[in-house]
């Protein structure tokens, strides 16, 4: 399976001769391959392994951030933003705030961009590692599996770019989709049908999804929802896959719908382990305590024939590799386009391709690093890596295409009370009723209004 992916991704690379098809294949994608794109990216390893071990622990009021506040970003981005950042032509998100602000705010802002997608591709390589640690029954180590894994992403993520990933996540979808269906089906059956696994899964609890009724459990519910629903939408990943979209109907319905889709199938992974408590109770518990987000690749090689073993390592990897492949490249070309080129402004075209393969090798390696070195769990990672862009990058964003008065003065107040605060609140550690980057949110639109009206716009800036 990965040679095959790696060869369709090769394929498609044949499409790129410039930097704009290898950020955003041309503009020429259809609905149908953006739709796929926009689900399968987000339809990561967190999903699967993370959200779904977060589920037997917590049940769904610990799912806040994924896949509540995830599928709300794409809707909200769909219907909102989508429409206004397609029309602008730009190559990068980081362009954007060239473009309304100026070069300073350009750099600050892609920099936070950059730094936020370590977390979420540490995610998938270290999926992948998992995956082929419990896949060779322990002779592939995790950090090998890690190895194994980043670099298949690698090669057709470096050649082909975005109409790599495009072909490749088309197929991908089509295996996760089929994939978990059967297997599912087959858990279920195993554990006395569908229906009897909903009931069980209610009555433990489960399926209680809005927080406690007291301040401090709503406060935590909505910190954990609106940091991943507003903080993720200032990335380069949701808007590379508008700016693919061949029209600007496309890149509004097939993010929107996208998110929709996401949201509903997410729950496919959660019934399916929770099938595995069913199945077998003793061997669930035992994984609970050693290591959750080995719950559903132990279930599917203990129980399932050979033939769905295969579907779900094939559907897992699909799900993995789109992710990766993704979010690989997004951070890349913002580096590429939106920070280096600030210091070497008379790069060419071809300069810049090469510069931004020559980027997503150095991330892969930095991912690598941060991968086998850190000890949080799946969904901590992806949960954690938006709050530096809520903190950061959401204000200025939503203030450039929204209100009129933003200026670039409000813009660099705006950063610097929302990332300053969260960074002095994570560093104290106190015990606060809000999440630090909440507060640096809040903090940051005090800093837009009062910079915004002290130095208002200039006749330059109007112009926008």
């Amino acid at each position: 399976y990965l040679l095959i992916s790696i060869s369709i991704g090769l394929y498609a690379a044949k499409k790129v001769n410039n930097v704009n098809d290898f950020v955003t294949a041309g503009r020429s994608l259809s609905f149908t391959f953006v739709i796929a794109m926009v689900f399968a990216t987000w339809f990561g390893a967190e999903t699967i392994l993370g959200i779904s071990a977060t589920f037997l622990e917590e049940g769904l009021y610990g799912l806040a951030s994924d896949p509540f506040g995830a599928a709300t970003c794409l809707i909200i981005f769909g219907l909102f933003f989508s429409k206004k950042l397609y029309k602008l032509k730009l190559l990068t998100l980081g362009d954007y705030f060239k473009v309304r602000y100026n070069q300073r705010i350009e750099l600050i802002i892609s920099t936070f961009i950059v730094i936020s997608y370590l977390g979420w591709v540490s995610a998938q390589i270290t999926a992948l590692g998992l995956m082929f640690n419990v896949l060779s029954e322990g002779n592939i180590s995790r950090s090998l599996g890690m190895v194994i894994g980043a670099s298949s992403v690698l090669i057709y993520t470096l050649t082909g770019g975005m109409w790599a990933i495009a072909v490749t996540t088309f197929v991908q979808m089509i295996v996760i989709v089929l994939g978990l269906l059967l297997v599912t089906s087959e858990a279920t059956s195993l554990a006395g049908g569908l229906t009897n696994v909903i009931l069980l899964a209610d009555n433990d609890g489960k399926f209680e999804w809005l927080p406690e009724l007291s301040i401090i459990g709503f406060i935590t519910w909505i910190g954990a929802f609106i940091t991943m629903a507003l903080g993720s939408i200032p990335q380069q990943d949701v808007f590379q896959r508008v700016n693919s979209s061949r029209s600007e109907r496309i890149a509004v319905w097939a993010t929107t719908l996208g998110g929709f889709l996401y949201l509903g199938f997410a729950f496919v992974p959660l019934i399916l382990a929770y099938s595995a408590v069913i199945i077998d109770p003793g061997l669930t518990s035992r994984l609970m305590e050693e290591d959750s987000q080995l719950v559903l690749p132990t279930l599917v090689l203990t129980y399932m024939p050979t033939w769905l073993q295969i579907v779900f390592f094939g559907s897992l990897l699909s799900v993995i590799m789109s992710t990766a492949s993704g979010t690989l490249l997004a951070p890349a070309v913002i580096f590429s386009q939106n920070i280096i080129k600030n210091f070497k402004n008379t790069i060419n075209d071809n300069q810049l391709l090469l510069l931004t393969r020559l980027t997503i090798f150095i991330f892969t390696l930095a991912v690598l690093y941060y991968s086998m070195s850190t000890t949080s769990n799946i969904h901590t990672m992806v949960e954690n890596a938006y709050r530096i862009t809520l903190a950061g990058a959401f204000v200025p964003l939503f203030s450039g295409l929204f209100w009129k008065k933003a200026s670039n003065f409000g813009a660099l107040i705006s950063i610097i009370f929302g990332i300053s605060t969260w960074l002095i609140l994570e560093v104290v550690d106190i015990d606060l009723l809000v999440e630090p980057q909440i507060i640096g949110l809040l903090t940051s639109a005090f800093g837009m209004v009062v910079g915004s009206y002290m130095k208002p716009k200039t006749n330059e800036e109007r112009k926008f």
